[in-house]
């Protein structure tokens, strides 16, 4: 679940105007973004044919850049018209992860604007089982929004994620349940959190702590308009551990159920079948 990549995967790269398979070489050690951290990505998926929200994938990773003080040279229109031109490169039916991404390349702990880069990478990430994940609670938490970019999706802040992944992992979990800064539930490490209880969805309220996720706010509307009540709310570890049923939603994986979260067990329900139903067939442009 929390994995986004594969060595051994193909992947291509657009670079200066050009094409360039595997990993290639774009930084040096003088690159600000490499020892200060000025990077901000955002990741869409093409899978079965479809690369359902391309088009708010690419306008995010332009709100990204500029919310980190980088000038993006290309509108968000010109990065799906890219984007699109990858995914022609792959098998009609290929999984793929599609990562915009710009960086500054100088500046010092300032980045310096005018040298804002940009790298669009696509590469074979197959789709995650549906089956489910297990969950543990971090000790680590969300940053506030004055403590961190948290309005950007900033390569910055995922060191925190990985950290919180390592400490789950010790105890035998496949991601990591973090609170915000003042003891609600935030989010998974790598996905946006939903839990359902008594016939309606709830899910922690946007709070400047997590990035309002563009699958979290599909399967939203997609529920509402199913007659499904989602609440968006503070949300306690207390109310998690007494959910009718808990389920993540994300670019990477879509919507997907936890199968235990510490030492309770649960069934994928209902709500979380039906929230990925409906995504699919709106990914497939069959509402």
């Amino acid at each position: 679940m929390a994995g986004h990549g594969d060595g051994g995967a193909r992947a291509i790269s657009y670079i200066d105007g050009a094409w360039l398979e595997g990993n290639p070489a774009i930084i040096g050690p003088m690159t600000h973004a490499i020892w200060m951290s000025s990077v901000v990505f955002d990741g869409a998926r093409a899978f079965e044919g479809v690369a359902p929200d391309l088009d708010l994938h690419c306008a995010r990773a332009i709100r990204s850049a500029q919310a980190l003080g980088l000038e993006p040279m290309l509108s968000a229109g010109e990065i799906e018209e890219l984007c699109w031109d990858g995914i022609r490169r792959f098998p009609n039916d290929a999984a793929l992860y599609i990562r915009p991404m710009f960086y500054a390349e100088s500046g010092f702990v300032l980045a310096d604007p005018g040298s804002t880069r940009f790298t669009l990478t696509l590469f074979e990430a197959p789709m995650p089982s549906a089956a489910g994940f297990t969950a543990g609670l971090s000790t680590r938490r969300r940053p506030a929004p004055d403590s961190a970019p948290t309005a950007a999706k900033a390569a910055c802040l995922y060191p925190n994620a990985g950290l919180a992944l390592r400490e789950v992992a010790a105890r035998g979990f496949d991601n990591a349940i973090l609170l915000d800064p003042i003891g609600n539930v935030a989010e998974f490490a790598t996905a946006n959190l939903f839990i359902a209880k008594d016939g309606a969805v709830h899910t922690p309220a946007p709070n400047g702590t997590f990035l309002n996720g563009i699958t979290r706010q599909r399967v939203i509307a997609l529920l509402r308009d199913a007659g499904v009540p989602v609440h968006e709310r503070a949300l306690t570890f207390a109310e998690v551990m007494a959910a009718d049923e808990v389920f993540s939603t994300g670019n990477y994986a879509k919507v997907v159920p936890v199968t235990r979260v510490e030492d309770r067990h649960l069934q994928p329900g209902p709500l979380a079948a039906r929230a990925r139903a409906l995504y699919w067939d709106f990914a497939h442009a069959r509402r």
